[in-house]
């Protein structure tokens, strides 16, 4: 009787194991893959900003840059059919550097004119905003985390170079997700056009990303639930945590690249930006902020991030008097 018992116990006890398995999976799919409304990052205290950073995102006078540019929609079909779309806006002077900008989980591409104004104003870049899928105005009912949306990042490079000439000289500068997104473009065969990339705040594989906030958020374990999502985001997404590894990028790249991180992001370790920079196979810099949360470094300290990026760009990208017309 006690070996009948104990076997029930067993049969319950795994059956109960599957099901919170299968019942996790489609959960915690929904919480961070599925399209919609993420209320369980809403008083997150590892995105906690400062006053200051937290004035600027609402009330800074880039908003009102933002509302004042007549940004020309882009759209284009990606290559699982889905409608994506962005800004695009022409320098005041013909110029031929273009700065692609992407944006971060959950934002969408207007937010990117923070840093938008700094090189349209400052620089004389033409800049392009998309829509990453599953935001804003693109099309798609999950997010990508950067995995297909490294592809969407190549072909709209295509779309736009092949419109304003063979000669652009393309920047990618990414925010978060979108700092994940062109750093996993970079391990793959880029367009010609593509000079440098700036990462700002990125993470290394969403799998290792899930992996530290399902412990800090929920204090479970990573295995065997974040591999059974995985199964599940791969089925209805296309993609795989795993497979989704910005560190695996950055060893075949090519292009030099700027890695930025705050020194007090807990959301998203700045030892994750740093062991990327190690591992980097093409020229590396490294711009470390202090005191600078979660996407905070470039209000914690603008002039620096500004000088940085200036410093960089003048050594890595070829002086020229090109024209663009995107107009045509």
């Amino acid at each position: 009787m006690k070996k009948i018992g104990w076997k029930k116990v067993i049969v319950i006890l795994a059956a109960f194991f599957v099901v919170f398995q299968i019942a996790g999976s489609f959960f915690f799919y929904n919480l961070a893959i599925k399209r919609g409304p993420k209320d369980f990052l809403t008083g997150n205290a590892d995105l906690k900003v400062s006053a200051e950073t937290m004035d600027v995102f609402l009330n800074g006078d880039w908003l009102d840059w933002v509302d004042k540019q007549k940004f020309e929609e882009k759209h284009m079909t990606s290559r699982d059919g889905l409608d994506l779309m962005g800004y695009y806006l022409p320098a005041k002077q013909p110029s031929e550097k273009l700065v692609i900008l992407t944006h971060g989980y959950l934002g969408h591409a207007k937010q990117m004119g923070l840093y938008g104004q700094y090189y349209y104003e400052e620089l004389g870049y033409n800049i392009f905003m998309p829509n990453a899928r599953g935001h804003g105005k693109s099309g798609g009912d999950y997010y990508g985390f950067g995995w297909p949306d490294r592809l969407d990042l190549i072909d709209w490079t295509k779309l736009l170079t092949g419109k304003i000439g063979t000669n652009t000289q393309v920047i990618y500068h990414g925010l978060s997700m979108g700092a994940a997104t062109v750093l996993m473009a970079s391990g793959e065969d880029l367009p010609k056009q593509v000079k440098a990339i700036i990462a700002d705040s990125p993470y290394q594989s969403v799998y290792q990303l899930f992996a530290y906030q399902l412990n800090r958020m929920f204090h479970l374990p990573a295995f065997p639930l974040l591999d059974n999502m995985s199964l599940l985001t791969s089925t209805r997404a296309g993609y795989s945590l795993k497979e989704a590894d910005a560190l695996s990028a950055v060893q075949r790249a090519t292009v030099p690249i700027l890695y930025i991180h705050g020194n007090a992001d807990t959301f998203v370790p700045t030892e994750m930006t740093k062991e990327l920079y190690e591992k980097t196979r093409s020229k590396a810099e490294l711009f470390l902020v202090d005191d600078a949360n979660h996407g905070e470094a470039f209000v914690m300290d603008q002039e620096a991030y500004e000088r940085k990026v200036d410093d960089f760009l003048k050594t890595h990208l070829p002086t020229s008097n090109l024209s663009i017309d995107l107009s045509r």
